[in-house]
């Protein structure tokens, strides 16, 4: 048997439709209740109807400012309600909001500017700005009480926002959605998440990471759940009280955020039902911890910038000890080789349909490197995986070599090119090493003409690079292994590495 997986697809989205409308759809019927708490925050919790009130009042602001639809903006917002307010503010007005990451460079902020040419930014107190049109988070949060514009409705396979992942060539690409992606989203429903209208979800994310704004925030708000989101200021150690004292009924995070919470005693979670993890393979052995310490199960998924989540255990499905979970329904998933399909229990490339909902439309003004993740009908993820007879995916690595640093993928090259500028460095490799079974942290290895002090080091790479993209092993050593064709070789580094100084 091939490994394929076909379901019926879903049924299409309205002709005329605006991803806000769709999330915001329960706004009126649910006036009162309570939609968005930000935990550890002054920040008065939203209602549904202030919610939809502020959001409909930015699109109007944003509007006034002279911004018209199809145009670009930067987010960058942090962890606040003003983020989603402005998200879906822009989107409501046709307008493509583009999230960047509160810890950018100015240098990094200044690269994917020149990718996406913004009309503007809207942006807090203290980040680095990109060289366009500012509009301050205080003058941002005076649209909210603005008459409230109209949705502009439309064809659902036009462009709603842009994020980026970083590309295998070491440089961010930005990855172009339609309004058509929040209705691909209702498979994860049952499909992984098991949301339920009366649930309370909290996610440990960033606001601009496409996990949490997808899972923590949008999908609640499109069946009439309520969010919550920790503060930025609010420490790791104090979402476990979080959780009992909020009586969340489902917890998201990265597997590194749960490793966290076990070093401690979990409390009393009798109302939380399961929790949710991505963003990096799960380890089976903190899966199966985390039951036993909290006494509910952890559903992984398996998802990417491209297309989401659309693997998944589910507490309907949970997956099997190992596996990642099964392909959603309304999902057509395939296992892909030289010649198409693989056996069932062989190693090949996981793709998805190319006519799946929830794929994007492309990456930005790059035609080329959108074809080349296509295979026939098939989508390439560039991720190994074996598929069992009844359809379970187990994963089995990168056919490339890109890095997972606490659910962000970051690619190498991009660490590299930040070492390579330091006047002292001559050569430069950035790999992924193990440190322990189920921990991977980013490792920099590099070659010097003169010695070089580890905290002068790390002060160059931050002024550089994100903190998640920044090394937590640097390295000096006197060559660094090349093949044949003069090829960087990472997997040997790493091997090496991990042979000395890994632990099992």
């Amino acid at each position: 048997m091939l490994s394929l997986v076909r379901t019926p697809p879903i049924d299409p989205p309205p002709a005329a439709f605006n991803l806000a409308a769709y999330v915001l759809r329960h706004a009126q019927a649910l006036r009162d209740k309570i939609a968005l708490v930000v935990v550890g925050s002054d920040d008065a919790p939203l209602t549904y109807q202030s919610l939809e009130q502020a959001v409909l009042g930015t699109a109007a602001g944003l509007l006034r400012k002279g911004l018209k639809q199809g145009d670009r903006v930067f987010l960058q917002l942090g962890n606040t309600a003003d983020f989603p307010i402005a998200y879906l503010g822009a989107i409501a007005a046709g307008i493509l909001p583009v999230p960047l990451s509160a810890e950018l460079t100015k240098p990094e902020v200044d690269a994917v500017a020149a990718i996406v040419r913004p009309a503007a930014t809207l942006i807090a107190d203290g980040l680095a700005a990109a060289p366009v049109r500012q509009i301050p988070v205080a003058e941002l949060r005076s649209f909210r009480t603005l008459p409230p514009a109209d949705y502009q409705l439309g064809d659902p396979d036009r462009p709603a926002y842009i994020i980026f992942t970083s590309g295998t060539s070491g440089k961010p690409q930005a990855v172009v959605h339609a309004h058509r992606a929040i209705w691909a989203r209702r498979m994860m429903y049952d499909g992984w998440y098991g949301l339920r209208q009366s649930d309370r979800v909290l996610h440990a994310g960033a606001f601009n990471w496409s996990f949490t704004l997808g899972t923590g925030l949008l999908d609640p708000w499109s069946v009439g759940a309520t969010a919550l989101i920790p503060a930025a200021e609010l420490p790791h150690s104090a979402l476990p009280q979080a959780l009992a004292e909020h009586k969340i009924t489902i917890f998201a995070a990265a597997p590194g955020v749960y490793r966290r919470q076990l070093k401690g005693t979990l409390p009393a979670l009798p109302e939380l039902r399961h929790g949710l993890a991505a963003g990096e393979p799960l380890d089976p052995t903190l899966r199966d911890r985390w039951r036993k310490a909290a006494g509910c199960d952890l559903h992984e998924a398996f998802g990417m910038s491209e297309c989401s989540t659309f693997v998944s255990g589910a507490p309907a499905r949970a997956a099997p000890e190992g596996a990642m979970g099964y392909p959603q329904a309304g999902r057509t998933i395939a296992v892909i080789g030289a010649d198409g399909p693989v056996a069932h229990g062989e190693t090949g490339t996981l793709a998805v349909y190319r006519g799946d909902p929830g794929l994007m439309l492309g990456y930005l003004d790059a035609p080329e490197a959108t074809a080349a993740r296509y295979q026939g009908e098939w989508f390439l993820t560039g991720d190994q995986v074996r598929m069992a007879p009844d359809g379970a995916l187990t994963y089995a690595g990168r056919n490339d070599d890109m890095m997972n640093a606490g659910g962000f993928r970051v690619s190498p090259i991009e660490v590299e090119t930040a070492l390579l500028s330091h006047p002292e460095i001559t050569e430069a490799e950035a790999c992924a090493v193990r440190v322990r079974r189920d921990l991977r942290v980013i490792a920099a290895f590099y070659v010097a003409s003169d010695v070089i002090e580890e905290e002068a080091l790390r002060d160059f790479l931050a002024s550089r690079l994100a903190r998640y993209k920044c090394p937590r092993i640097l390295q000096r050593c006197d060559s660094l292994p090349r093949g044949s064709n003069n090829k960087l070789l990472r997997r040997l580094l790493r091997d090496e590495w991990e042979a000395e100084y890994g632990q099992a």
